[in-house]
C-alpha cells in the first residue's frame, strides 16, 4: 500500500511571517514554500561583479539596483522570489508595510546553476514576463563564458541574443551599460564549479 504525503499550502501572509524568522531564504510558489539552495562561490562572484559594475555605471541616475536580498512579488502567479540582480527605473514600488519586497523591476539577472537553469529559463521567465515594467532578462552561466539576453520590443516581442567567450560584450538595452564577459567573470575559477544556486 502506497502512502500519499499531503503537501502543505501556505497563505502569502504565513510565508512572509515564516520568512521573517527563517535562517535561510525560501521562495513562495503559489502556496508552496521552496527552500533556496546555497550558492557557490562562483555564483556569488558573478552576481557580485554584475551588481558592482552596474551599480557604479548607474550612479547618479534614476535607477535602483538590488542584489539577491530584496524579494520580488509577482501577483499574477502568486510568486515570491529573490532574483540575483534587479534594476528598477524611478521609484521602487513596495508591497506590504515594509521595504523588503518590490513589484516593478525593469531588468532582472539570474546566474544559472545546474539545479535552477531549467526553472530560470522556463516557468520563472514566464512569471517575470507578467510584470508590466519588466523589459530585459539576462541569464549568466556560471560554468563557462556564456550569457543569454532577452529584450522586450515596443511591439511586445522578446528578442534573444546569445554571447559566448570572454571577449564578448554584453550591451544592455534598457539601461546605458555594457560589460565585457572577462570582467563579468572576473576571479571565477571554472575548475571549482560545482552544484549550487
Amino acid at each position: 500500500m502506497q502512502l500519499e504525503t499531503q503537501k502543505r499550502y501556505y497563505t502569502v501572509e504565513e510565508y512572509l511571517e515564516l520568512e521573517e524568522k527563517a535562517e535561510y531564504k525560501s521562495e513562495y510558489r503559489d502556496g508552496e514554500i521552496v527552500p533556496m539552495t546555497g550558492g557557490t562561490t562562483n555564483h556569488n562572484k558573478i552576481a557580485g561583479n554584475f551588481y558592482a559594475y552596474l551599480k557604479f555605471a548607474l550612479r547618479g541616475k534614476n535607477y535602483d539596483v538590488y542584489i539577491s536580498d530584496v524579494r520580488l512579488w509577482i501577483p499574477r502567479y502568486r510568486q515570491h522570489t529573490y532574483p540575483d540582480v534587479m534594476v528598477i527605473q524611478g521609484q521602487s514600488v513596495y508591497t506590504g508595510t515594509n521595504t523588503t519586497t518590490v513589484i516593478n523591476p525593469l531588468l532582472i539577472t539570474e546566474v544559472l546553476s545546474k539545479s535552477t537553469k531549467n526553472y530560470d529559463q522556463g516557468d520563472k521567465f514566464l512569471y517575470y514576463r507578467s510584470i508590466p515594467e519588466f523589459k530585459e532578462y539576462v541569464l549568466i552561466d556560471q560554468y563557462y563564458h556564456h550569457v543569454m539576453q532577452y529584450v522586450k520590443t515596443a511591439e511586445g516581442q522578446w528578442l534573444f541574443t546569445e554571447l559566448e567567450g570572454e571577449s564578448a560584450t554584453l550591451l544592455l538595452q534598457t539601461v546605458d551599460f555594457q560589460i565585457q564577459l572577462s570582467n563579468l567573470y572576473e576571479q571565477v575559477n571554472f575548475a571549482e564549479s560545482d552544484e549550487g544556486n
